[in-house]
């Protein structure tokens, strides 16, 4: 199929059938995606002698990969909705101008926080809750990675603008690359070459630059309808404000997924012991995975509704947010009864030490008892997003972990102990969704509306 007609399958092929031709290589690149971080854990849980201690090391740095991957979304998930849109509406040169501006601004960006991380790793390392046992693990594994920011956020940051033509088999690609590069390189490094921890970060680093050539090589391709242009570079102010205004809600997503951790994280060394924070690696690690099929069905629901939303169809886009959103809860649903009746059969593949197996098996439980909620908040929350509407996604994005998580995991420790950091999440997870699904009920409709019936109605990512 060509470019061309695949962007324009987008508005006239059966919903159904593309949505799963769309969220299937989607969530395949997630869950691919989540590799680069769980197979070196999986394989640091399993070193001889202090893989734990070396596994709760490296956990601490997550929130450091998460601000990359935050930022990358900033500018690729704030861009890619609107270069949807773009196409729907038949103008392809600001839809190329959307796509160089963010690839400008992603380089500009990775030097930055390239900069920042190395400059600051051991005092924020030990703020994240590092212990004096595990900052050597923790600041030897991170001094590697972030030398590789600008290949993490080119293979993550421009990736979404290749999906958003339709082209997700094409996306998972990006991802599944890098990925098997790494599960080939982490054993060699870590066990055969002896180098530990910094042989994880070095196979990621070198499997992301990989990741990042193809992306680069595909958007500067013929196949391409967006295509990275010298042109498209030069940065405009409309164009930056757009993509921002649009990326901040994916951005606060990630980037409090790295205060929530540090939070978590904090609490736990204060009110438990490495133990627990090994314990939250591993969780958090699961809930990773495990959340992917959500974010893959939303991302691969965004080009559909975004592109049709440009349109004017809008009984196409209410069709495949409906179909999303039941989805969604269904695959939620069966996450959490699966997690509910087998943890120990996650917590064995990062570590099988007695102690340490029973403190994530019974806090996993707590931690997911909620997660069954999270297939609604996901599915209404992408759609907002692929509307173009940024303020209402800001809301949601801080909603569920800086408004009700992170105060709830400070205020119930004191009396429940480190218990009380894993109850946070649920109570967090459910009042999120329900509060989410009545707003989606509520303004859906008014953004359904034909234009001459909405004269409140801006331009999209502006609200």
């Amino acid at each position: 199929m060509s470019a061309q007609n695949t962007v324009q399958d987008l508005g006239s092929g059966p919903i159904g059938r593309l949505l799963v031709r769309l969220a299937v290589p989607t969530i395949a690149a997630q869950l691919i995606n989540a590799l680069y971080n769980i197979v070196d854990r999986m394989y640091i849980g399993h070193i001889p002698g202090d893989g734990d201690i070396a596994l709760t090391g490296v956990g601490v740095t997550f929130p450091i990969i998460m601000l990359i991957s935050a930022f990358a979304s900033l500018l690729g998930m704030g861009g890619a909705p609107l270069a949807s849109i773009e196409l729907g509406k038949k103008d392809s040169e600001r839809a190329n101008r959307i796509l160089g501006n963010a690839a400008a601004a992603l380089l500009g960006v990775a030097v930055l926080l390239t900069i920042l991380f190395l400059s600051l790793n051991r005092p924020l390392l030990m703020l994240f809750g590092a212990s004096e046992s595990t900052i050597e693990y923790a600041a030897s594994y991170v001094n590697i990675y972030v030398c590789g920011t600008v290949f993490v956020m080119a293979a993550l940051g421009l990736n979404p603008f290749i999906t958003a033509q339709g082209f997700a088999r094409e996306g998972m690609l990006t991802v599944l690359i890098g990925a098997l590069l790494n599960i080939l390189l982490d054993p060699l490094f870590i066990f055969v070459l002896g180098l530990g921890v910094r042989g994880a970060a070095l196979a990621t680093i070198l499997s992301q630059a990989v990741s990042a050539g193809w992306v680069l090589l595909f958007l500067c391709g013929k196949k391409t309808v967006l295509r990275l242009q010298l042109s498209t570079l030069p940065l405009r102010k409309d164009i930056l404000l757009s993509i921002l205004s649009l990326g901040i809600s994916p951005f606060i997503m990630q980037s409090t997924e790295s205060l929530v951790m540090i939070t978590l994280n904090s609490g736990l060394q204060r009110y438990g012991n490495d133990l627990y924070v090994g314990a939250m690696t591993i969780i958090s690690s699961v809930m990773q995975v495990l959340t992917m099929p959500l974010m893959g069905l939303g991302q691969g629901a965004q080009p559909i509704i975004s592109y049709n939303y440009g349109a004017g169809n809008y009984e196409r886009v209410q069709k495949t947010y409906r179909l999303l959103i039941r989805v969604s809860f269904a695959v939620s649903s069966i996450i959490c009864l699966v997690v509910l009746a087998a943890p120990q059969v996650f917590v064995s593949v990062f570590n099988n030490k007695p102690e340490l197996m029973e403190i994530s098996c019974r806090s996993m439980r707590i931690y997911f008892a909620g997660i069954f909620m999270m297939g609604i908040q996901f599915g209404c929350q992408q759609c907002f997003m692929a509307m173009g509407q940024a303020k209402t996604s800001l809301f949601l994005a801080l909603l569920r972990k800086v408004i009700l998580l992170i105060p709830l995991a400070l205020l119930l420790p004191p009396f429940l102990g480190p218990d009380g950091i894993f109850i946070a999440e649920p109570v967090a997870d459910i009042t999120a969704a329900i509060v989410t699904g009545l707003m989606f009920l509520r303004f859906a409709r008014r953004l359904l509306k034909p234009p001459a019936q909405r004269p409140d109605l801006q331009q999209p990512g502006k609200e």
